[in-house]
């Protein structure tokens, strides 16, 4: 027994120590989960940058409403966020959180697609159309009025107080 003890803590140590010597345990790239639908994809310094879309279910307590996870990579690190989306044609939106604040988007597929909002379209079309997932929302815009989107509605934001999330 004291020797299993031993080893097990020796093991513990190596691991802890590689760990702390910025050795990486394991590479997010490799440890993407099954079913993800990729979104954006590059080489930057150190290795990878993604972003991707899984596990969109529908909301039982809210009709209409998609709950996904997002998962945001970097090359040593990754963020899985819980989010909420909106996909009907009056009221598209995204509701996300920055870890100190909630943030709700009304969105207006079919619009005018810009740096500021271009990673929530891509978030929202591969939620809402998952057929569409990966495309450039910017040239979405007959596929969004084919959809019965007007492409005419005002994008706004709302920043709420989360306490704790």
């Amino acid at each position: 027994m004291p020797r299993c003890a031993l080893a097990l803590s020796s093991m513990v140590l190596v691991v802890a120590a590689a760990h702390g010597q910025g050795v990486p345990v394991l590479i997010p790239s490799q440890n993407r989960p099954p079913g993800m639908a990729l979104l954006v994809e590059r080489v930057v310094p150190g290795g990878v940058q993604a972003l991707g879309v899984y596990a969109v279910t529908a909301d039982p307590a809210r009709p209409g409403l998609l709950r996904i996870k997002v998962w945001e990579e970097l090359p040593n690190d990754v963020k899985v966020r819980s989010e909420t989306i909106g996909c009907s044609v009056t009221a598209p939106m995204r509701v996300t959180n920055d870890g100190r604040q909630l943030i709700l988007r009304q969105l207006n597929p079919g619009g005018v697609i810009t740096s500021v909002n271009r990673r929530d379209h891509l978030v929202w079309w591969a939620s809402c159309h998952p057929q569409h997932a990966g495309q450039d929302p910017d040239g979405l815009r007959a596929v969004a009025l084919q959809l019965g989107y007007s492409g005419n509605l005002q994008e706004r934001e709302q920043l709420l107080p989360a306490g704790s999330l």
